[in-house]
């Protein structure tokens, strides 16, 4: 059952890993298949090098096992809460990727400083109270503080991301993590240049029509 959708999860998490967003078997990633109310969920604990489709754990969105032996990510229950109150949602991705964690230690915002963050992540990324792993309060705190965007950086703890699709959530990561970079390298030096409302706004809808089209 969903065997491409299970193998582009992994080729996801190897991404994340790649960009050192994620380390050892921290994270997770999962996607929803709307019209069969399933969510297919990264399994708690597991290297992402040694994963195989078989290893993906299928839930319904009240947390029911449809397929997969593997015990399914600690953070599903948060990650089930996203699902049944962001409809619009398709992809959520959790990292402890540590530029955009920074930030969350001494803001409560990561300003549009370049145009790469409203490209993927729609705007400026709220920072979230802190919510620890496994707890109902991660998926909680993302609803209530994302707004309307595609990232939310949860204090103490890491990032969540979202999307359409998992392209759309796994852009938003890496695109986040690149501009808390740079912002931090900016406020090292000085006191950061921001984008306007305006910019932010042409940022968002000039990557609408980035890549391929079929």
């Amino acid at each position: 059952m969903y065997e491409a959708e299970k193998k582009e999860i992994i080729k996801a998490a190897l991404a994340l890993k790649e960009y050192r967003l994620i380390a050892l078997s921290g994270g997770n990633v999962s996607t929803r298949k709307p019209d069969e109310g399933h969510v297919l969920v990264t399994p708690s604990g597991m290297m992402y090098e040694t994963m195989v489709p078989e290893d993906i754990v299928v839930v319904d969105l009240s947390g029911k096992v449809i397929e997969g032996t593997r015990r399914v990510s600690v953070d599903t229950e948060a990650i089930l809460y996203i699902y049944n109150n962001m409809p619009e949602v398709n992809s959520v991705i959790h990292t402890h990727q540590a530029y955009a964690t920074a930030v969350g230690l001494v803001e409560d915002e990561l300003p549009a400083a370049v145009t790469t963050l409203p490209n993927a992540t729609l705007g400026p990324v709220t920072v979230a109270p802190y919510s620890s792993a496994a707890s109902l309060e991660m998926g909680k705190h993302t609803v209530k503080y994302i707004n309307n965007k595609r990232a939310v950086i949860l204090k103490h703890h890491g990032v969540i991301t979202v999307g359409g699709n998992l392209k759309e959530a796994l852009y938003a990561a890496v695109y986040l993590e690149d501009a808390a970079k740079t912002y931090i390298l900016a406020k090292s030096i000085g006191k950061p240049a921001l984008l306007d409302d305006e910019q932010v706004m042409v940022a968002v809808e000039k990557f609408n029509d980035y890549g391929q089209k079929r």
